[in-house]
């Protein structure tokens, strides 16, 4: 299935990045299971490609239990959060971009999914040519710049009031 994705989540106080979940996600699609089933199931797929500390289980389970709710749109109840897209390959800017979106996050005590898009044909897709790009639920915000902290912080509760 070519490389693996990583996808951020928060689990309790942190943001972390996991691989293969995006992957796991999309084999449960379809399948009638219980969430119980669907948690453990996702559970042991991450651990295989991800470190997971004895003591954070639990903790790692409630994230993927969200992630599966979100993803299969079974929790209106929860704030869906913001969908984040930084495009471009791994470079100073594009990781310096992401950290100050992370930090952000975390400030404003803000529910994201942040995704690192790094296939040129996958920018390439969203219409963008200049990297580091910002995409906000699902609108091109920049484009070949680091946009200055303030107008990051703008956009992102402009996304939290849509």
């Amino acid at each position: 299935m070519g490389t693996l994705t990583q996808k951020t989540i928060r689990i309790g106080n942190v943001t972390v990045g996991l691989l293969g979940l995006d992957i796991a996600l999309v084999e449960l699609s379809g399948k009638d299971i219980s969430e119980d089933e669907a948690v453990n199931y996702l559970y042991e797929q991450v651990s295989k490609k991800n470190y997971i500390p004895k003591q954070a289980v639990e903790p790692y389970k409630e994230a993927l239990l969200r992630e599966y709710r979100r993803y299969h749109k079974l929790d209106s109840s929860e704030e869906q959060g913001i969908s984040i897209r930084v495009l471009g390959r791994p470079c100073v800017v594009c990781n310096k971009l992401k950290l100050t979106l992370i930090d952000i996050l975390q400030e404003k005590n803000v529910a994201a999914d942040i995704e690192d898009i790094q296939d040129l044909d996958e920018i390439w897709r969203y219409g963008v040519i200049k990297t580091p790009a910002l995409i906000i639920n699902g609108e091109v915000k920049s484009a070949g710049i680091q946009p200055p902290r303030v107008q990051l912080e703008k956009w992102i509760e402009e996304a939290i009031k849509d």
